[in-house]
């Protein structure tokens, strides 16, 4: 009987070693995927403007409405939302066409006007504003494309 019993502790050992090997190689994996997903963003083809530093620039640029897009290299709900959002093909057309986009990096120490005018306290923050610099319409945090398409969308109602 003892030669059972321990057969049976050294398979049961071994099976749970398997079971630990198993585990932290897919811990691994997932964990690389996720790393990934959160670091990942394509390049796209809207005309971003990172020039504009202060409100006095922001109203002389265009005549045309501007989306302000308040984010920074750490930021992974921006990074999600650069590559759900913004790398979208009906997203980029129509935000070439209807807005000015402005994307606004907070750790850049020039555009600190910027970010203090409309008091960023988070990133990712989303602005639409007119031609004099007023706030139209705003998301603070990450947003899906659906509901970054209704801002868009309520542009028209506006005007």
């Amino acid at each position: 009987m003892k030669k059972v019993t321990h057969l049976s502790f050294k398979h049961s050992k071994t099976l749970s070693q398997l079971f630990w090997k198993w585990f932290w190689l897919t811990f691994l994996v997932v964990s690389l995927a996720y790393a990934w997903y959160s670091f990942y963003v394509p390049s796209n083809d809207v005309a971003w403007d990172n020039r504009i530093t202060s409100t006095e620039m922001l109203t002389k640029q265009t005549n045309k409405n501007t989306l302000l897009f308040f984010t920074t290299d750490w930021c992974v709900p921006c990074r999600i939302m650069k590559r759900n959002v913004f790398a979208d093909k009906a997203v980029m057309q129509r935000v070439n066409k209807e807005v000015t986009p402005v994307m606004v990096d907070i750790n850049n120490p020039n555009t600190k006007e910027l970010v203090t005018h409309y008091q960023i306290g988070a990133t990712p923050t989303t602005i639409l504003v007119d031609t004099e610099g007023t706030v139209l319409d705003y998301a603070v945090g990450k947003i899906e494309k659906k509901k970054f398409l209704e801002m868009l969308n309520n542009l028209n109602t506006i005007k």
